[in-house]
């Protein structure tokens, strides 16, 4: 990295995971980012909730856990702010990243990104309409349409806190940040697939979870408050007798 850019050398990369009982998936995306080469060089998990069984695999790891209250754009910031590297990735617990990402990432901020995600894809097995969405998510963001957390997004740590980082609200916290660093001066979206979990797909009915998703975006897009759909969106997963994480 130039020195005119402020790194000098390979920067020092942490992955921050915000983690609501969920401790099973984080488990194998712990196993996943400890076996790629290289790891990275720090891992922060952020409890929603106190957990002695995340805490106590965080230990063994040798992960820096925090906890506090359930709102992920909390999470998110405060694990950003207790983690000493120059990059900053983001990833939800039950992620699936590609082989090299952390490589992907250092290349991608050696050229120049202020930072960047992934390509949207899901987990299992290949459908048509798993495809089709996939397409048109990236197309979506294409036209300038904003990608969200689950696309594994990653910053350099100064320009994170030059765009004020994520807001602290229970959804749509990443939406001003990647709007900031899009316009501060670089935002890539990697070719390499992360791979998301179909869990709550598969739990509410593809359509009617793209629909909802839909939904929910145009209307914060209206000024509608993230606490208020977030009540709206949890009382939407407790009718499907099951609680989102």
């Amino acid at each position: 990295m130039a020195e005119a850019d402020g790194l000098s050398g390979p920067p020092t990369l942490a992955v921050v995971v915000p983690v609501l009982g969920d401790t099973a998936a984080f488990r194998t995306l712990l196993a996943r980012l400890l076996a790629d080469a290289p790891a990275p060089d720090r891992i922060v998990v952020v409890s929603g909730r106190p957990d002695a069984e995340l805490e106590a695999v965080c230990r063994q790891a040798g992960c820096e856990y925090r906890q506090t209250a359930a709102n992920r754009g909390a999470q998110l910031d405060l694990g950003a702010r207790a983690a000493d590297a120059d990059v900053l990735w983001f990833l939800h617990a039950d992620a699936e990243p590609p082989p090299g990402a952390i490589a992907a990432i250092r290349a991608a901020i050696a050229g120049g990104a202020a930072g960047g995600c992934f390509r949207f894809a899901f987990q299992g097995a290949r459908t048509w309409y798993k495809s089709l969405l996939e397409r048109l998510i990236a197309l979506r963001i294409r036209c300038g349409g904003v990608p969200y957390g689950d696309q594994g997004l990653f910053v350099r740590r100064d320009r994170y806190r030059a765009c004020g980082g994520f807001a602290k609200q229970p959804l749509f916290e990443e939406v001003g940040l990647v709007r900031r660093l899009r316009r501060h001066g670089g935002f890539v979206v990697l070719d390499a697939p992360l791979r998301v979990s179909t869990r709550r797909w598969e739990r509410d009915g593809w359509l009617a979870r793209t629909l909802h998703n839909r939904w929910l975006a145009l209307l914060y897009a209206l000024g509608v408050p993230a606490e208020r759909l977030a009540r709206a969106y949890r009382g939407l997963v407790r009718s499907n007798g099951e609680a989102d994480r």
